[in-house]
């Protein structure tokens, strides 16, 4: 199983933490992996990175549609592939969430399915360099001919020669976008998942697969990554340990999203633990931020990370590397979790 070091974005002070990404790639990681909110973003640390490594791949997990048009996410895709000596750049996609789209980037919220299809057929396009470029989708249209165009857009293809086969990734949860992603992409970063979960994403996938093996294209899961994000947390003490992750969970299900419209508090209810999440909104929601990370259960942080003294985590992690991924991204700030996590896969460590 292929481990990922997952570094997302920075706080308040721009960090980038190069030293445990050269690290990780000494350790035998496969990949490291930036991220965007409202903040930092996710394409230019990679550009560093790639500068001060030489094989670990480069990935965004996740680069938010509405951040950029498809055409300058394939002109980034592309340039640090390039520019890191090409094979090594991973374009992970996702929509974000309403109240970021429409309060931070100004763009509708719209048909996220369609957004996400019509996105990535055109970065393909553009990553092989097709004579004109066009694109009639449900949510995209190239050349753009829609108000305020002065209908004078010119089919273009890229100056650079783009490596054509930069493969692309969903961040998705829920139905409509896993068969999304065994559909068009090569490989998924799952909302949610946990071991025992893949018999709900399988299926999904499977109808994927078989939609893009009906237009001749060869995709099934020999072809396909499926890569779940791990916290990891070395401790003597795993209530300690537990707590210390809890609050992250009770902003994501309380808090990143609209009352009505949150995918993690979704994913929650879907895990079975639907009273928890409830409870959690409703006090995050009512300003009571340490009453609602107090009320995320032990066991659902438990359940989707690796905690506690080294033997406890490397005595879970057989249960992640049976799961049915093709690998995991290790969320840490942990220079010892890296490397317990590095023995766990038994990789080369030294």
């Amino acid at each position: 199983m292929k481990l990922g070091l997952a570094i997302g974005y920075s706080g308040g002070v721009m960090e980038l933490p190069v030293d445990q990404v050269k690290r990780a790639e000494e350790l035998g990681y496969d990949s490291v992996w930036t991220a965007e909110a409202y903040g930092s973003d996710a394409i230019t640390p990679l550009a560093y990175l790639a500068a001060v490594t030489s094989r670990i791949k480069l990935g965004t997990a996740i680069m938010q549609v509405a951040a950029r048009s498809p055409a300058n996410a394939a002109m980034c895709a592309g340039t640090i592939d390039a520019m890191a000596g090409g094979g090594r750049f991973i374009a992970g996609l996702g929509v974000s969430g309403p109240q970021i789209v429409e309060g931070w980037y100004g763009a509708p919220w719209g048909r996220p399915y369609y957004w996400l299809k019509d996105y990535v057929e055109i970065m393909r396009k553009i990553f092989r360099r097709e004579e004109g470029l066009t694109h009639d989708g449900k949510q995209l249209q190239l050349p753009f001919n829609g108000d305020g165009a002065l209908g004078i857009g010119k089919p273009l293809k890229s100056i650079l020669h783009m490596n054509s086969e930069i493969p692309i990734w969903l961040g998705a949860g829920n139905e409509a976008t896993v068969r999304l992603c065994g559909d068009v992409c090569d490989g998924i970063l799952p909302l949610g998942f946990t071991p025992g979960t893949m018999d709900e994403y399988l299926p999904w996938l499977e109808q994927g697969f078989e939609r893009a093996r009906k237009r001749g294209e060869d995709r099934g899961l020999r072809n396909f990554e499926i890569q779940a994000s791990v916290h990891v947390e070395v401790s003597d003490d795993v209530s300690q340990a537990l707590a210390k992750l809890k609050p992250e969970v009770a902003l994501y299900v309380g808090g990143m999203g609209h009352r009505n419209k949150n995918f993690h508090k979704d994913m929650m209810i879907r895990r079975g633990f639907g009273d928890a999440a409830d409870r959690i909104q409703e006090l995050y929601l009512a300003g009571r931020k340490q009453e609602a990370t107090d009320a995320v259960p032990d066991e659902w942080v438990d359940a989707k990370s690796l905690v506690g003294p080294p033997e406890r985590i490397k005595a879970r992690y057989k249960a992640w590397e049976d799961s049915g991924v093709t690998g995991i991204n290790v969320r840490t700030k942990q220079d010892e979790a890296i490397e317990v996590i590095a023995q766990a896969a038994r990789l080369n460590v030294g």
